[in-house]
């Protein structure tokens, strides 16, 4: 195995979906990119989350550390809408200000920003089992176009966990929106395989 310290750095901040396929990127990628992520806080297992487009630039701009790639996705918490007031928890305008923060503030931190989409909704599965809150197949692909316009415009490249996930097919929940196990693991391998192409791209 190649030392860590020859390894280029990744530094990955997302959603629970990140959480969930990170075990196996980490394996995937142990000879090739040192791996981390954000951490939790020990006791709360979702202070590891990323959250939405708010909270990753709040922790971006408290990060003091520097990593040659940074990897970042978020949108599902964005897009997520209250059932009683409708009210979505960032708007789409401000999500596209929030990823425009964040790429300005990404430079500081790493010399490579890599963005995934977000992953699909399923309206009947999600919102059949999320009483509090739903999510729609429409919002999902209205906030990965606008995420697509601003990392075009920056020329940030990115990696389509949207469309490899869907062409997996349905039967892949295990609730309203997280993934089956095998379905985690085929997602890290896809995305092993799209970072290992950008590597190459940069040397």
């Amino acid at each position: 195995m190649i030392s860590q310290n020859n390894l280029p750095r990744l530094h990955i901040v997302g959603d629970s979906i990140s959480m969930h396929y990170g075990p196996y990127l980490e394996a995937m990628l142990a000879d090739v990119m040192h791996y981390s992520r954000k951490l939790g806080d020990g006791v709360d297992p979702e202070s590891a989350n990323g959250g939405d487009s708010s909270l990753v630039l709040a922790y971006l701009d408290q990060l003091r550390d520097r990593f040659d790639y940074l990897m970042l996705n978020c949108g599902l918490h964005d897009l997520r809408h209250d059932v009683i007031t409708r009210a979505f928890q960032v708007s789409l305008d401000q999500y596209a200000a929030n990823l425009q923060a964040i790429v300005a503030r990404a430079r500081d931190i790493a010399p490579r920003l890599i963005w995934v989409r977000t992953t699909p909704v399923v309206d009947e599965v999600h919102n059949r089992i999320s009483t509090t809150f739903h999510r729609h197949a429409v919002d999902v692909d209205a906030y990965n176009t606008r995420a697509d316009q601003v990392m075009r415009a920056n020329r940030v490249p990115t990696i389509d966990l949207f469309t490899f996930t869907r062409n997996l097919g349905q039967d892949v929940y295990l609730d309203h929106v997280h993934y089956r196990e095998p379905i985690r693991a085929h997602q890290a391998a896809f995305i092993a395989g799209s970072l290992t192409q950008i590597l190459k791209g940069t040397k």
